[in-house]
């Protein structure tokens, strides 16, 4: 994919247009799932798939039938799903 570089801004409300030709590219729809990551003054938004969330979620569903979930579990939790996909 080409570099695409448009310019946006935040409503009263926060929210934010994307822009057509971006939301185009992207394949972004109402309804479309997408995953913000901040990191220092950069946010990154991904384009998530209904199939790629389930995943996701899928192991952290899963763990929690399993034990009683606890904030405290889970950066392990996070650690060791992070080490069996590779």
């Amino acid at each position: 994919m080409d570099e695409i570089i448009e310019m946006g801004t935040v409503s009263s409300r926060g929210q934010i247009c994307i822009p057509n030709n971006i939301r185009e590219t992207m394949g972004l729809e109402e309804g479309s799932k997408v995953l913000f990551l901040l990191n220092k003054d950069a946010l990154i938004m991904k384009r998530v798939n209904t199939q790629t969330w389930a995943e996701i979620t899928k192991p952290l569903r899963e763990a929690m039938q399993k034990t009683e979930m606890k904030e405290s579990n889970v950066p392990d939790l996070i650690h060791k799903l992070r080490k069996a996909k590779k």
